[in-house]
C-alpha cells in the first residue's frame, strides 16, 4: 500500500474527480432508499401498526381489502380455533363532504367492532361503541376538529370527527376508523347481511392455517404478505428496487473504467514492479487496495451527504423516512460493488510482462 499512498497524494486530482463520481451516486442512492422505504410505509404504515399476526381473505381476493367479501361463516370458524383471536374487519377508500365548510377527506375507512382486540385504548372503545362517527387519523389533526361533519360519498349517512389517533395510512390515504355497523351502513346500505372486507387474526401459538381455511372457505395470509394488497405497493417496490439497482451498476462501471484507464497508464510502471520482484498478487493488493481507499471513502461522505439532504427533504408531502440501517447497508452495497466493479481489470494487470519498463513490447 505504500505505493498506493504516493500515489493518491501526487495524483489526488484524477482520483478526487472519480471518487466524486461515487460520491454523487451515493447521495443519489441514499435518497432514493430514503424515499423507497417512506413510500413503503406511507402505503401500509396504517396495516402495519394494527396488533395482528395474520389476515384471512376471501380466496382468489390476492389480499386486496377492497376485492374481498367475507360472513359470519368464516369469522365463526376462526374464532373456534383454539389460539386465535378472531375480529371482522372491513376496510373501503372513501370521499368525505364537510356539511359545511373545510377540505374534502379522500379516507381508508376502516369498520372495527368497538370489543375487537385490535381496539386497545379504552376512548377508542368508548367512541366505537356510542353514536356513530369518525376517527381520524392524527395527520388530518389541524386540517379539521372535533365536531366537524362529514357526509360519506355513496350514502345519506352524516358523521362527526369524534377524535383523532395515530392510525397511519393505507394506499398513501389517511385511516380513519368508524364502527363496523357503521362501515356496513355505508359501504352495503340497508343489505349488509353481516358481511366485511377480512378476518383480522392474532395466533398465540402454531395454527394449522390450511385446515382451518378449508373450513372457513378463506385464504390466509401474514401481516407482512398481506402488504402487496395496498393500492401501489407491488409496483412502487419494483421500480425502487430497479433504480436502485441500476445505481448500484452504474457504481460497478465507473470504478471498472477507471480501474481500466488507470491499469493502461501504469503499464509501464506495473512493469517495473514486476522486474524489481513483485508478484501478481503484491501488484493486486496495491490496485485494489488504492481503488478501495478511494471508493470507500467517498461512499461514507456520499452518504453521509445524502442523509443530509434527505433530512431536509423530508416531511410535509414527500414521504422521505431516513434510517440508520438503511442508510449503512446502501453504503456498504455501493462500496463493496464498486471494489468489485475494479475485478475487470486484474487480468490485464496480471499479464504485463516486466520487459515493458524497458519501452519493449513483449
Amino acid at each position: 500500500m505504500y505505493l498506493a499512498v504516493r500515489d493518491l497524494r501526487r495524483n489526488w486530482r484524477r482520483f478526487g474527480l472519480v471518487g466524486l463520481v461515487v460520491g454523487l451516486v451515493a447521495v443519489l442512492s441514499t435518497v432514493l432508499s430514503a424515499l423507497a422505504t417512506g413510500l413503503v410505509s406511507d402505503g401500509i404504515s396504517g396495516l402495519r401498526g394494527l396488533p395482528l399476526t395474520h389476515l384471512a381473505f376471501e380466496p382468489g381476493s390476492g389480499a386486496v381489502f377492497t376485492r374481498s367479501t367475507l360472513d359470519a361463516r368464516a369469522l365463526e370458524a376462526w374464532r373456534a380455533t383454539p389460539g386465535v383471536e378472531a375480529s371482522p374487519l372491513g376496510v373501503a377508500f372513501v370521499n368525505a363532504a364537510p356539511t359545511t365548510t373545510g377540505p374534502r377527506l379522500d379516507l381508508a375507512l376502516w369498520g372495527v367492532p368497538a370489543d375487537s382486540f385490535l381496539v386497545a385504548r379504552p376512548e377508542a372503545r368508548a367512541a366505537l361503541s356510542g353514536p356513530p362517527g369518525l376517527v381520524l387519523s392524527d395527520e388530518l389533526e389541524g386540517q379539521v376538529e372535533v365536531g366537524d361533519r362529514f357526509t360519506v360519498a355513496g350514502s345519506d349517512l352524516e358523521l362527526p370527527v369524534l377524535g383523532f389517533t395515530y392510525s397511519g395510512s393505507y394506499g398513501h390515504v389517511p385511516i380513519a376508523f368508524t364502527s363496523l355497523a357503521t362501515w356496513q351502513q355505508i359501504h352495503y346500505g340497508s343489505d349488509a347481511r353481516g358481511r366485511f372486507s377480512a378476518v383480522a387474526l392474532r395466533f398465540d401459538g402454531p395454527v394449522d392455517t390450511a385446515a382451518v381455511d378449508r373450513a372457513a372457505g378463506t385464504a390466509t395470509r401474514s401481516k407482512v404478505s398481506a402488504y402487496s394488497g395496498s393500492p401501489g405497493f407491488s409496483a412502487e417496490t419494483a421500480t425502487m428496487t430497479m433504480i436502485r439497482s441500476f445505481l448500484v451498476v452504474i457504481s460497478a462501471l465507473i470504478v471498472g473504467a477507471f480501474f481500466t484507464i488507470w491499469t493502461v497508464q501504469r503499464t509501464r510502471q506495473i512493469g517495473l514492479m514486476k522486474a524489481l520482484g513483485a508478484s501478481n498478487a503484491y501488484i493486486v493488493r496495491d490496485g485494489v487496495g488504492q481503488l478501495a481507499l478511494v471508493v470507500v471513502f467517498f461512499t461514507v461522505v456520499g452518504s453521509a451527504a445524502g442523509a443530509l439532504l434527505a433530512g431536509v427533504a423530508g416531511g410535509g408531502d414527500v414521504p422521505i423516512e431516513l434510517t440508520l440501517t438503511g442508510t449503512l447497508t446502501t453504503g456498504v452495497i455501493l462500496a463493496v460493488v464498486g471494489v468489485l466493479g475494479s475485478v475487470v481489470a486484474l487480468r490485464r494487470i496480471t499479464r504485463v510482462e516486466p520487459i515493458v519498463a524497458l519501452g519493449v513490447e513483449p
